[in-house]
């Protein structure tokens, strides 16, 4: 394994976000893979632990930047509470991982990102409002900008309604993409002008593995990282572990 995915794993521990190390890893490995004739764009940052895998895989590779976009406002209910902005937490949490040279922070929505944003993406990771409708428009906003050759992702696409029937018909059944995969609950795979026949069965065949491995593999990792982050934060707090 990269060291430098090791290293990521560490500098992201402490940092919230609902990620698994399969998927941190997935995305370290795809913005690793950009060549630099676009820039990576992830709609949804929260409080940076996507956007560091990113970042962190972007340096690994050509440095292409990193473009994180979220409004910082939270969910309804975040507002309801009167809680303050999650920007300056983003921010602290980059300086911290020694990538806020690469990362331009866009505090908007995807919505009003898009209508400015005029440079070309190589990868796009979608993690914003989990609608239907709202996946959606991400996905129609964003996909003219990405190049030829350029991959989209999609989080939480096993469980939730919104990102799993998107995937399901813009990615795994048009003949705009091809080698749809999944990691976790990412789906991705790459834009293309027309896809081929066998692209489109291996597209198929990948969305039958996802609908029936996905969910299984993205609950036992979450289990594992609510494990291990417990068992942090009880070392943190000087209480000792339960005997087995």
């Amino acid at each position: 394994m990269d060291f430098r995915i090791t290293q990521t794993r560490k500098t992201v521990e402490d940092v919230p976000g609902w990620l698994t190390r399969s998927e941190g890893k997935l995305l370290f490995n795809l913005a690793k893979s950009c060549t630099g004739r676009g820039v990576i764009v992830e709609i949804g940052s929260w409080k940076g632990k996507s956007t560091i895998w990113l970042a962190k895989g972007s340096e690994a590779g050509h440095n292409a930047k990193v473009y994180a976009i979220d409004p910082h406002t939270g969910t309804a209910e975040h507002l309801r509470q009167g809680k303050p902005s999650t920007f300056e937490e983003f921010q602290r949490n980059i300086s911290r991982a020694g990538v806020a040279g690469l990362v331009s922070p866009i505090v908007a929505t995807s919505e009003a990102a898009a209508t400015s944003f005029d440079q070309p993406i190589e990868m796009i990771f979608i993690d914003g409002d989990h609608d239907y409708e709202a996946v959606k428009r991400d996905f129609e906003l964003w996909y003219p900008k990405v190049v030829d050759g350029g991959v989209m992702a999609f989080h939480d696409t096993t469980v939730w309604q919104g990102p799993k029937r998107l995937v399901a018909e813009r990615i795994y059944k048009s003949q705009d993409f091809c080698n749809g995969s999944f990691a976790g609950s990412i789906a991705f795979a790459t834009k293309v002008r027309e896809n081929t026949g066998s692209q489109r069965l291996r597209n198929r065949l990948a969305l039958l593995a996802k609908n029936c491995v996905g969910p299984l593999q993205d609950f036992v990792e979450t289990q594992i990282e609510n494990r291990q982050l417990k068992a942090r934060q009880r070392r943190k707090s000087g209480v000792p572990s339960p005997q087995l």
